[in-house]
């Protein structure tokens, strides 16, 4: 079952569409504070996100771009406006598909499966789309999602680049020099505290699927990622 983020302020519209949504079996959340959509994305961490573009307090290219810091979820957007620069900016704005109102429904749930597909289904594993995996943790990097065991937690660019760098060298110390590489083309300038920021942010992805004190630091040397998950492990936090 996938999850579809309905932000649109129109209820009967947003209505219609959840209940077009859970007919086919999949769930559907309707946003219905507009001031908050990054909260209620990160919250619900949906597989498809349906984005007007006319909204109270900021626009759908706006939230659109909001989420692509942190996710590459399939955003298809659902406006009134018809004109060809409103296609291309919402393309431009990190959209994957654009549907003009008044819309069949029908063709909107033919357009969620569309992007089901190519993402997450068939179409993904035929396309030989990337992953890292150890113990059945698995990280999608084009996704920047990190899944267990049916669950998943949505990263943003720099905790991708993290978690593959230590999940591609599990067990084994992977020097503080290395990682600041790999997040900054030039790191000379860098303060120490921002790389800690950043693996503490890991961590808390890391908790969200259940993983605890798997995330080592080895002192003035560098950390370590322990797949203390492969056996169900649950080990103290080590700092």
């Amino acid at each position: 079952m996938y999850t579809i983020m309905i932000v649109e302020d129109d209820a009967k519209i947003a209505e219609l569409l959840r209940a077009h949504i859970e007919k086919y079996g999949n769930a559907a959340v309707v946003t219905t504070d507009f001031a908050r959509v990054m909260e209620q994305f990160e919250q619900v961490k949906p597989h498809i996100v349906l984005m007007d573009i006319n909204l109270p307090s900021f626009d759908g290219f706006y939230w659109c771009r909001q989420i692509r810091t942190v996710s590459t979820c399939p955003i298809i957007f659902i406006s009134a406006r018809s004109g060809e620069m409103d296609t291309v900016r919402a393309i431009e704005n990190g959209g994957d598909d654009y549907l003009t109102k008044p819309f069949h429904y029908e063709v909107v749930m033919a357009k969620i499966r569309s992007q089901l597909r190519r993402v997450y289904g068939d179409y993904a594993q035929a396309a030989g789309e990337r992953m890292v995996e150890h113990a059945g943790l698995i990280l999608y990097p084009e996704r920047m999602e990190l899944h267990l065991q049916g669950q998943f937690v949505a990263l943003t660019k720099k905790e991708t680049v993290l978690v593959e760098t230590l999940l591609q060298r599990c067990q084994r110390l992977v020097s503080r020099e290395t990682i600041l590489e790999k997040l900054w083309d030039d790191y000379t300038y860098v303060d120490d505290n921002a790389l800690s920021v950043n693996m503490s942010r890991v961590r808390k992805k890391l908790a969200e699927l259940g993983i605890e004190g798997a995330l080592e630091t080895v002192r003035g040397t560098g950390y370590r990622l322990n797949d203390s998950w492969a056996n169900g492990e649950q080990q103290s936090e080590r700092r």
